[in-house]
């Protein structure tokens, strides 16, 4: 008999979770072993995931220096429109202060970490960033400094040209095992979604469930208005017929939505793109690119699901910290995007590097798979509507009837 999918495993984990909570509240606590379990493993896989995603993705650019012009259009776009889905997270997720609805408590140990009390000022920032060793970065997870190191490493692998491949070769095998061992990880993720459903109910009740209502209205609302109002206005910027596109790529967006991975929609958005009229030199170009560099959907969760976690625990940022926190995530989203769960691995950083209990995680995990089909699909259009706006400044653009 086949084993269910990891988003029904993870579905039965959270219900299973709850009514736990609710009924048997003395065993139910001891169940939150099982949630600080997974967190440890998802603070494993970190530093490696980081390094080596971003070496890759910094390498595939190649010298910096022999960017072609549509590389640089391109390069340009997604930087734009990754600043757009970053503006528009926060702003959602300040207007409608979902995390105020979770009324969940900061734990004892934690009291201290609050970003009230350390409020990171800009010459800590900047001293913080350059790491004076990467394995002292790499031991204790410090996102930031690993993304310094990382660009150094891949932009001068990408400069020394042949010489470089061997170790690229080991670097992107690197990759693919930890793409791997993230797939190990998260099939531990019902565990820990029972775990740390079971623990909340027990000890909050369950009207801290009434939350999560609140917060798929807000997210999915905001991924609306991403689609319908931010992509298509820059398509009628432009004058790219919007609704013909999505009619175009409306199967390969459904099939990222129904099993919450873009990457699963790749073909089927290559052949509907040049359905569409973009020209396959453009296609086989911008969209590869995309899909780790510009996936906007799941960028736009970040600083979303970063500041929801912050209300939720009665954390207050202010605006400097959340546009540093928009600057920070606009570099660590890069590379990182296409890997499973990567948006969980970089806010996972986010939370360490702002002082905010990275434990908030599972406040997300539980509802992360249903997200996770609007992110995907939400992705599959941005990559779509940037593939059609590189063609069109190309003149590459030829809208087929």
């Amino acid at each position: 008999m086949k084993a269910p999918k990891l988003t029904t495993q993870i579905f039965l984990g959270m219900l299973l979770g709850i009514f736990l909570g609710h009924f048997f509240k003395d065993f139910a606590t001891d169940l939150k072993i099982l949630s600080d379990i997974f967190l440890r493993l998802i603070k494993m896989i970190i530093a490696p995931l980081v390094f080596t995603t971003l070496v890759m993705g910094v390498a595939k650019l190649g010298d910096f220096k022999a960017v072609s012009r549509i590389g640089i259009k391109t390069i340009l776009y997604f930087q734009f429109a990754t600043a757009l889905a970053l503006i528009l997270g926060l702003i959602i997720v300040n207007i409608f202060k979902p995390g105020h609805f979770m009324h969940i408590e900061l734990p004892a140990q934690g009291a201290e970490t609050g970003v009230q009390t350390q409020v990171l000022n800009f010459n800590d920032f900047i001293s913080h960033i350059f790491p004076t060793s990467i394995f002292q970065a790499l031991a204790n997870n410090e996102i930031l400094p690993i993304v310094i190191f990382s660009l150094f490493f891949g932009i001068a692998a990408a400069a020394i040209g042949e010489q470089s491949k061997p170790m690229i070769k080991v670097i992107d095998a690197a990759m693919h095992i930890m793409l791997k061992v993230t797939n190990y990880v998260m099939a531990f993720a019902p565990m820990g979604v029972f775990g740390a459903m079971a623990a909340v109910v027990a000890k909050q009740g369950i009207d801290v469930l009434y939350g999560y209502a609140y917060l798929m209205a807000c997210f999915f609302g905001g991924l609306l208005f991403f689609i319908f109002i931010i992509l298509f206005g820059i398509c009628t910027i432009l004058r790219i017929p919007f609704f013909k596109l999505l009619s175009h790529i409306k199967e390969p967006a459904l099939l990222a939505f129904s099993t919450a991975s873009s990457e699963s929609a790749f073909p089927k958005t290559i052949q509907g793109l040049e359905n569409f009229g973009c020209s396959n030199r453009i296609v086989s170009f911008v969209l590869p690119l995309g899909y780790s560099f510009n996936l906007d959907g799941s960028i736009m969760y970040m600083t979303f699901a970063t500041v929801f976690i912050a209300q939720a625990y009665g954390i207050e940022l202010s605006l400097h910290q959340e546009i540093t926190m928009m600057l920070i995530l606009l570099v660590t989203s890069k590379g990182m995007a296409g890997v499973p769960r990567a948006s969980l691995v970089v806010i996972a950083g986010t939370l360490a590097t702002f002082h905010i209990p990275v434990e908030g995680l599972l406040l997300v995990l539980g509802i992360d798979q249903i997200l996770d089909m609007g992110r995907s699909a939400t992705n599959v259009v941005g990559n779509a509507v940037a593939t059609a706006v590189v063609s069109k400044w190309e003149n590459e653009l030829k809208p087929l009837p």
